[in-house]
């Protein structure tokens, strides 16, 4: 009899009860739950890929009923209907990614108006290379804060999302056993979850301690180069 599996794609639930809090991130959350008491129009926050950044916009974009677009999509010509909206509450997820001219008339019109802009980047603003003086300055002068990378406690909890997203039920000893064993980042995570995920469906299995030792041994140090912005934890 032949067993027939279906790659179903795995549903990230983005609600409020579903984002973990830790030491990481709390500084971030607790600027999301500042508003709309922010001191400047203006919050950047940032973290490697994976840590929640997605996650805490979509809280963000409940909250203040605001609009979210990727970084790329964040153009001049895309300004005049972002803008139609006033006072403009506005996200920018990725925005090394926008034009730098668009980012400092989005960021002007916010301040004008006394709307808000969050914008989420995955480097710390200074790393960022902008070639405006205007928006350098200007970002400079805004909220920043950081996601760090999870501790222990966090890695757990993440990876036992990641598995409840993909409808997994994992047993906590798995969980443990991987959790003292994978690299320390949200990416590597991310891309474990999804690995055990295929193989546990590839082999018509549940994810055990020897299907993640398999997963360990088959891709060593590689397993978190295929890690993105997951918008899940």
């Amino acid at each position: 009899m032949t067993q027939l599996t279906f790659d179903l794609p795995h549903r990230a639930t983005f609600d409020r009860s579903n984002f973990l809090v830790s030491d990481c991130n709390i500084a971030a959350v607790d600027w999301i739950n500042r508003w709309p008491a922010w001191p400047c129009a203006t919050l950047v926050v940032h973290g490697p890929s994976g840590c929640g950044k997605t996650h805490l916009s979509r809280l963000w974009q409940e909250r203040a009923s605001a609009v979210v677009l990727a970084g790329e999509e964040l153009t001049e010509a895309a300004l005049a209907e972002l803008l139609r909206r006033s006072p403009p509450r506005i996200v920018v997820d990725d925005a090394e990614c926008a034009e730098e001219r668009a980012l400092l008339h989005l960021y002007n019109s916010c301040l004008q108006q006394q709307g808000n802009l969050l914008i989420t980047m995955r480097s710390p603003l200074g790393s960022w290379k902008i070639e405006l003086d205007d928006l350098r300055s200007r970002l400079h002068s805004a909220v920043v804060v950081g996601i760090k990378g999870p501790d222990d406690s966090l890695l757990g909890a993440v990876l036992f999302k990641h598995f409840a997203d993909r409808q997994l039920r994992v047993s906590p000893d798995v969980i443990a056993y991987v959790t003292r064993r994978i690299e320390r980042s949200f990416a590597a995570a991310e891309t474990l979850a999804a690995r055990l995920d295929s193989a546990a469906l590839s082999d018509g299995k549940r994810v055990t301690i020897p299907l993640a030792r398999r997963i360990f041994m088959e891709f060593g140090h590689q397993l978190p180069s295929a890690g993105s912005e997951a918008a899940v934890t």
